[in-house]
């Protein structure tokens, strides 16, 4: 089971007061239904037509990359109340990713057209997405920056530092709750990598490991 800790990690994406982008009453006077679907489960492929909105209502959705050799990237983690897969519906292009459920979850479906009928209907909602759309670029520009440009324990640390300013306090230790596998699909390295790169950091004074537990 995926710690709570990861399952907020959607960094930018996360919203901190777990309310729906799009509140249940508004959803309900559209063509919106309600699905299930397993831990695991697909939702939608990698260069699949967009042709839904997507809002979750209970669980929880990763957005991922697999490269040649089955290695797993993921760009994000979904929780209650977020939506996910919106920018293709907007740019009408194709998934750059693939939707896995991470738990059991049930979702909220609405048709393409009628969640843009909704959103000419309330601009107030429109302009929210907006901002969460610019939030979502700004990310993707600092993860590509960290990719292309910076060493592995730049990589790592800056994971770990965004876990303790966002989820711990600056004045005690905080233990970083995420498995070698988690750190290695949330920053796009090896797990090998991860691994040595967390020793080094430790040699260097930057973290602390306690029983295979990382600390900052």
């Amino acid at each position: 089971m995926i710690d709570t800790k990861l399952l907020q990690l959607s960094l930018l994406f996360y919203d901190s007061n777990h309310k729906l982008m799009v509140p249940l009453e508004i959803l309900e006077k559209h063509l919106v239904k309600l699905k299930t679907y397993a831990k695991g489960e697909i939702i939608f492929s990698e260069l699949d037509t967009p042709k839904l909105y997507y809002q979750i209502k209970t669980g929880s959705v990763k957005m991922v990359n697999l490269s040649e050799d089955g290695k797993e990237f993921t760009q994000g983690i979904f929780y209650d109340g977020n939506a996910f897969g919106e920018p293709p519906l907007f740019g009408d292009f194709r998934y750059p990713a693939t939707a896995q459920c991470a738990q059991d979850s049930e979702i909220y479906t609405l048709p393409k057209a009628a969640f843009f009928n909704l959103l000419k209907t309330h601009p107030d909602l429109h302009l929210e997405f907006t901002k969460l759309l610019c939030k979502r670029m700004i990310y993707k520009a600092k993860i590509m920056k960290e990719v292309s440009i910076h060493s592995p324990e730049h990589r790592i640390m800056t994971l770990l530092e965004h876990l303790k300013t966002n989820f711990g306090d600056a004045n005690t230790t905080y233990e970083i709750e995420l498995t070698r596998q988690e750190i290695s699909n949330l920053t796009g390295l090896r797990v090998e990598t991860v691994i040595r790169s967390i020793k080094k950091l430790e040699k260097n004074k930057q973290l602390k490991i306690h029983d295979r537990k990382v600390y900052l």
